[in-house]
């Protein structure tokens, strides 16, 4: 299973590296959300600095979808689905290869929105341990979910609509959680943020954990 994931990881990435898909839409997308926020709140630096936690993750959430259709879409074209059945890759193997190459794709888009915050929003960096540790917890917590629920809508015809009306309300938790983690560690209140951060651990290694055992039976299916 874990040499399976290898495979699929080194994969998504490969062609993520001769695509720069990431590269020229994701997260220029990304910080063109976080561009739009700080126009708006110009002149209302205050509101701007409180709801940079919420911001951020809204801008995160956003790029995350875009992140896993594109996972799903390489497979998309010319019956790599099926190839992909016929492979004999274990499905676990799969599932957690593109949710790593997801969560790779994820870190590196949060590593630039933290940057575009600490500059645009005059963020400060209370509890460095606690961003971090957030920023990777809840990463994997959207990718593992986000490829749950791609593999569900990749064979639909409305797969592009239907992605974002079946994660986003499953990740509101998610996105909560990991605004007032966020916001913890900005204020460095690590002890009110340890306990966010036990409900993303929660959240991610539940989603894992049903991607782990489903994959197959959903690959199948689709």
């Amino acid at each position: 299973m874990w040499r399976d994931a290898r495979t699929i990881l080194v994969k998504d990435l490969r062609i993520e590296a001769r695509t720069r898909v990431a590269t020229t839409q994701v997260a220029p997308f990304a910080v063109l959300v976080l561009l739009l926020f700080a126009f708006a709140l110009d002149s209302e630096t205050t509101v701007l600095q409180r709801a940079t936690p919420g911001l951020f993750w809204v801008a995160v959430l956003l790029s995350s979808l875009l992140a896993v259709q594109r996972a799903f879409a390489l497979e998309a074209p010319d019956g790599l689905r099926d190839a992909l059945r016929l492979s004999g890759l274990h499905p676990a193997g799969i599932f957690l290869g593109k949710v790593a190459a997801v969560v790779v794709q994820l870190l590196a888009l949060e590593v630039l929105l933290a940057l575009g915050v600490l500059v645009l929003y005059d963020a400060s960096l209370g509890s460095p341990v606690l961003l971090v540790t957030t920023g990777v917890v809840a990463a994997v917590g959207l990718a593992a979910a986000g490829c749950l629920y791609g593999i569900l809508s990749i064979g639909q015809r409305v797969a592009a609509t239907l992605l974002p009306l079946l994660m986003l309300p499953a990740l509101a938790p998610l996105l909560l959680a990991a605004t007032q983690a966020f916001a913890a560690g900005i204020d460095d209140r690590a002890g009110e943020g340890a306990r966010w951060l036990g409900l993303l651990v929660l959240f991610a290694a539940g989603y894992l954990g049903i991607g782990v055992a489903t994959f197959g039976v959903l690959l199948d299916d689709s």
